[in-house]
């Protein structure tokens, strides 16, 4: 079983900067793409950010520029700078993983429980 683990949240002033981490545990083949998404409450989970397992990043237009996603491919830990923060920019930040539990050529999606970042002064 594969666990996401999320990490960094916490509360900033707007203009601050906070830098989230996921790391899986457990047993597994392989993580593919990864990515992160935040929600609030009475809104849809909105994506954020995606990292490939080559590097290849892509950002929705609300994050670019203030945002970076990079990935340790040696731990498969992946990681999101935010600088720049607005109030907007609050919510749970979740980390998604596509997961190949065995080397079968199978692959799934995994969700992490989410870190809060709250931006507010």
């Amino acid at each position: 079983q594969v666990q996401l683990v999320e990490s960094g949240g916490g509360l900033v002033q707007p203009g601050g900067s906070l830098r989230l981490s996921c790391s899986p545990s457990g047993t597994f083949f392989s993580l593919n793409t990864m990515a992160w998404y935040r929600q609030t409450p009475g809104k849809q989970r909105e994506w954020v950010a995606t990292i490939t397992t080559g590097g290849n990043t892509d950002y929705a237009d609300s994050v670019k520029g203030r945002f970076t996603i990079s990935r340790n491919n040696a731990n498969n830990t992946i990681y999101l700078q935010m600088n720049a923060l607005t109030p907007e920019d609050t919510a749970l930040y979740l980390c998604n993983a596509q997961v190949h539990p065995y080397n079968d050529g199978a692959q799934f999606p995994y969700w992490g429980r989410g870190t809060q970042v709250t931006v507010s002064s």
